[in-house]
C-alpha cells in the first residue's frame, strides 16, 4: 500500500488510538455499509438522479436540489429519490462523493506534495491548501449536505481526511498527541468557517492559505517555506 512505509513503529504515549491506524486504506464515502452493492441498473439510475441533480445546481444553486425536483428532472418518481438516498441530506452527501474519492485519491497516490514522495510537512500543507480550495469552489453544496453534529464528525469523508492528517503528524511529531492535533488542524479547513471568514467577513482566499502555513509551522514546529 502506499502509506505503508510512513508509519512510526513508536506511539506516542497516549491513549491508544480506537481507528486502525497500522491498516492503510482507501476509506469508501458512498454507499454506506449498510447498503447492499448496487446492480448495475440500480447504478446507472443512481448515476442519472445525481446528473439530474447537479443540473439542478449548475441552473438554480443548491436550494433548487429538493427531492420532487430531482425526480423531475430524472423523470422517475419520487419515491425512487427517496429509496435511492434516504433524504435531502444523503442526496447532497452522495454529490460531495465524487470530489471526496478524488482528493482521496490524490493523497494516497497523486503526486507530490500532496501526494507520496515529498517530506511529511509539505504534504500536511498541501493537503490544507486542496481542501481550502475545493471547499471554497463547493461551498454552498457543503453547508447544505452538513449533518447534524453528532453524525458529522463519524462520516466516512471526514474520517479519511483524519486519518491522513493523523499519520502525517506522526512522521513529523511523533511525541505529540496526534489524534487531538488532527482534530485541531481540520477545525480550521470546517466549511462553515470558511463560509464565515470569507463571505462574512470578506477575507480573500490567500489570507487563509497563509493562515494555514503559518498554523502548520506552529503546530509541528517547522519553519515555514519561503
Amino acid at each position: 500500500m502506499l502509506y505503508a512505509v510512513f508509519m512510526s513503529s513508536v506511539l506516542p504515549p497516549f491513549p491508544q488510538p480506537q481507528d486502525p491506524f497500522d491498516t492503510p486504506e482507501l476509506l469508501e464515502v458512498g454507499p454506506a455499509p449498510e447498503e447492499p452493492c448496487l446492480r448495475a441498473d440500480a447504478a446507472r439510475n443512481r448515476a442519472r438522479l445525481l446528473e439530474a441533480a447537479a443540473r439542478l445546481i449548475a441552473e438554480h444553486g443548491v436550494a433548487g436540489v429538493t427531492m420532487e425536483a430531482v425526480a423531475a428532472a430524472a423523470e422517475v418518481g419520487k419515491g425512487t429519490v427517496f429509496r435511492r438516498f434516504g433524504d435531502r441530506t444523503g442526496l447532497l452527501m452522495a454529490l460531495l462523493d465524487h470530489s471526496s474519492r478524488q482528493l482521496q485519491a490524490d493523497f494516497l497516490g497523486g503526486p507530490p506534495p500532496l501526494g507520496p514522495g515529498a517530506p511529511p510537512v509539505d504534504r500536511l500543507r498541501a493537503f490544507g491548501i486542496a481542501v481550502l480550495y475545493r471547499t471554497a469552489e463547493q461551498l454552498d453544496l457543503r453547508l447544505a449536505a452538513e449533518q447534524e453534529p453528532a453524525r458529522r464528525y463519524a462520516h466516512p469523508s471526514l474520517r479519511a481526511l483524519r486519518i491522513h492528517v493523523v499519520m502525517l503528524l506522526r512522521q513529523i511529531q511523533p511525541d505529540a498527541d496526534c489524534e487531538l492535533l488532527a482534530q485541531t488542524l481540520l477545525g480550521y479547513l470546517d466549511p462553515a468557517q470558511i463560509h464565515h471568514l470569507t463571505r462574512q467577513c470578506g477575507m480573500p482566499m490567500e489570507r487563509l492559505e497563509a493562515g494555514w502555513t503559518d498554523l502548520v509551522a506552529r503546530v509541528t514546529r517547522t519553519d515555514p517555506p519561503h
